[in-house]
């Protein structure tokens, strides 16, 4: 898509009831239909973005639905996970946009565009916490494995809903101003002894729109969601690499970590990535 045809679909979607729109893409694609249909939608796709259904967990009776196709997960194996204790591992499969140094006053860069921790984490005590520290953002592809996982060791013992609207990701996305500040997104706070406060951001994109946990029954784009959910009197334990949570079609994970985490990033932005793959090695101080 060129930029003068993305920057139209830009301004086309600006117009959408994009969150009613995602929500009835979500029901569709959530149907059970008679399984030569699924079949025929998931073979479409599958050809449309060069899926590779060698590391694919299919069931035996066949994926039942298209989001259960997209939700898919990997044969055992598929994926190995940095066993490093000081690894900070890339949460998900797709792209590393970004990556860089939080500024001491709270700023960051997401794909050319300035952004703050506050708006990002939708908490402005959080957000201190990350001044001075690093960020790294993972593009999520159609073609790509959707779940996210834990970039380091240690308890989840928060998790904050921030809302918002669903525009597009992708390059369509570019041309909407604040546009990760501005979807709506999950914050999912872990504690580790090695790195000390990690959070992971899932963030929401146009299309199904909705963003599940692996460890609670929470789904966002359903207009039900609390600001905070807290998990203090009982932390989530969570080893690198264990799910966090999945994308219904979708997006962005966005991994912070704290100034007092001294890390050596061993990868470069703009490169391919995998779920489990090193992307600094560190500790705190």
């Amino acid at each position: 898509m060129g930029m003068s045809a993305s920057r139209l679909a830009a301004q086309t979607v600006r117009a959408l009831p994009r969150k009613r729109l995602s929500r009835a893409l979500g029901q569709l694609a959530s149907t059970r239909a008679p399984r030569p249909l699924v079949d025929a939608a998931v073979a479409a796709f599958v050809r449309a973005y060069d899926v590779d259904l060698s590391e694919v967990e299919t069931p035996r009776e066949g994926f039942r639905t298209f989001d259960e196709f997209f939700t898919r997960r990997l044969r055992q194996g598929s994926r190995t996970v940095d066993p490093n204790p000081k690894a900070l591992v890339s949460p998900a499969d797709g792209t590393l946009e970004d990556l860089g140094e939080i500024t001491g006053d709270g700023r960051l860069t997401i794909k050319g565009q300035p952004y703050t921790a506050t708006e990002l984490l939708g908490d402005a005590e959080t957000a201190a916490s990350y001044e001075g520290g690093r960020y790294f953002v993972v593009y999520l592809s159609p073609r790509d494995y959707h779940r996210v996982h834990a970039p380091v060791s240690g308890a989840v013992y928060a998790v904050r809903y921030i809302p918002g609207t669903l525009f597009p990701v992708n390059r369509v996305g570019s041309h909407i101003a604040q546009l990760f500040a501005r979807n709506e997104r999950l914050a999912i706070l872990q504690d580790s002894l090695v790195h000390g406060g990690v959070t992971t951001i899932m963030v929401g994109a146009i299309g199904v729109g909705r963003i599940g946990l692996s460890f609670d029954e929470v789904e966002t784009n359903r207009g039900d969601m609390p600001g905070l959910r807290s998990y203090t009197d009982a932390p989530i334990p969570r080893s690198r690499g264990d799910e966090l949570g999945v994308f219904h079609m979708g997006s962005t994970a966005i991994v912070m970590t704290p100034p007092e985490c001294a890390l050596d990033v061993v990868v470069d932005s703009g490169r391919a990535i995998r779920m489990g793959q090193t992307m600094a090695v560190g500790e705190r101080r």
